[in-house]
């Protein structure tokens, strides 16, 4: 195991490029189960979720060939098996996924109740109902999913609540049904629209005609294709937080502004400075007035990404006054807060006011725990130090990299495995913006 030491403290400065969307990258994968023919994908990131979700579809015959300039093929013609295993498949979310593409291929699938970062109970009974709406028969047994269908068909279905991966796993199992899925309160994050268009490249027939609302028509085959995935939004936020964070002026290449507006406005809200340098570039940088508290609630797309919630943490620790950040996606999502208070963050957790909690939060209200808080208090601004950091997921572990990036002294980042999910070769990244990083063997 791998750990990061940084030595905070430097303005972060220069040009960046983010790599392509993680929460794309995963589920493209998941194309060569559609089809015998060869996809080619350009702008992959070397992640680990990429690479053990390959690992977990090279089990079921899928040949997969990543290149060094970040483009893969992807050959679905020897697909030969049903089941996950339960070690693969316990590791990432887009386990519960090949359900629907299997069950067209195989009339049946056997997958693992799947893994992926802990921030919540994050229950696939949605993606269930739904296939089970399609003619699936699904039963939880032993640790796996037992699910059969002579054949999918389509349906009319209603998410109860947003869910990104219900959504698309809906999708990937309507392409090849039979007949018409219509999809109401359907998630409407761009990374979905961005599969969509793959799909479609590759002959299917998916319409968005609304916000929340998309018509699947099934096609009798698909084909292969080439496609580009768009920019990680998530990358973007990072590196803007880093340059804002440190007092810093960074230019991020792969910005896409239609996209990133709810976080641009509440930036400038905070006296953050950000200005447009091209379609695809956004320079953030620091001006005279200090960054001042604001107050922060997490939604579903084109909502604040709850995601983000986490670095903006950081941010509003260097602002001036008391911010909040409220958190209704996910039930259990302050993993990073004890890191940070180690480092001297004044965060209080506390209990909001909401009418009527089990319409107004995202996750099942009965999922959490009576102890936990669903949002903090951040009273800044604060000089933090060095400490000995542990991560608990993805998310918490960039944001307590960004905190050691602006601490004074040494510290040590522990679980860094965490991290590699989502963000390519981050410390040499880092490092060409000044920042003081190196990975060492943890003993």
């Amino acid at each position: 195991m791998d750990k990061f030491i940084i030595s905070g403290g430097n303005k972060l400065q220069g040009e960046i490029k983010v790599s392509g969307a993680k929460n794309v990258a995963m589920k493209v994968l998941l194309a060569g189960l559609l089809t015998d023919e060869e996809i080619i994908v350009k702008n992959v990131p070397h992640i680990s979720s990429v690479f053990g979700t390959a690992k977990m579809l090279e089990h079921l015959g899928v040949r997969i060939h990543f290149n060094s300039d970040h483009t893969i093929k992807i050959d679905g013609s020897n697909l030969k098996s049903h089941k996950i295993s339960l070690e693969l498949g316990q590791l990432y979310r887009t386990a519960s996924m090949v359900m629907g593409p299997l069950l067209v291929r195989f009339g049946r699938a056997v997958v693992p109740n799947p893994g992926g970062c802990r921030i919540g109970k994050r229950p696939i009974d949605r993606h269930i109902e739904g296939l089970i709406n399609m003619g699936a028969k699904i039963k939880y047994q032993d640790g796996y999913f037992w699910a059969q269908a002579e054949k999918l068909h389509g349906t009319n279905y209603q998410f109860r609540s947003n869910t990104h991966t219900g959504t698309e796993t809906l999708i990937l199992a309507a392409v090849l049904a039979e007949g018409e899925t219509l999809l109401k309160n359907a998630a409407e994050e761009p990374e979905i629209d961005n599969l969509i268009e793959l799909l479609n490249l590759m002959g299917a027939k998916i319409k968005r005609i609304s916000n929340r609302t998309i018509v699947i028509q099934g096609v009798r085959k698909l084909s292969g294709c080439e496609f580009t995935i768009m920019p990680d939004r998530n990358e973007v936020i990072t590196f803007g937080i880093a340059a804002l964070a440190s007092g810093g002026d960074i230019i991020v290449e792969g910005t896409q502004e239609k996209y990133l507006k709810v976080f641009l406005n509440k930036l400038s809200d905070a006296n953050g400075l950000w200005k447009q340098v091209s379609d695809t570039k956004t320079r953030f940088f620091t001006g005279t007035k200090p960054i001042c508290a604001t107050n922060v609630i997490t939604n579903p797309y084109p909502g604040f990404m709850t995601d983000w919630q986490a670095p903006w943490a950081i941010l509003m620790t260097q602002a001036t006054g008391t911010s909040t950040v409220h958190e209704t996606i996910y039930e259990d999502r302050f993993g990073y807060v004890t890191e940070l208070r180690k480092m001297g963050a004044k965060i209080d957790f506390y209990h909001p006011h909401v009418t009527n909690p089990k319409s107004f939060y995202n996750f099942n209200w009965t999922d959490r725990k009576k102890e936990n808080c669903q949002a903090i208090k951040i009273h800044g601004k604060t000089l933090l130090h060095n400490a000995i950091l542990e991560v608990s997921d993805l998310r918490a572990g960039i944001t307590l990299v960004l905190a050691a990036l602006i601490a004074k002294g040494d510290s040590v980042i522990r679980g860094i495995d965490h991290i590699e999910r989502g963000y390519e070769d981050i410390e040499n990244r880092l490092q060409k913006l000044g920042g003081k990083i190196k990975r060492v063997k943890d003993l």
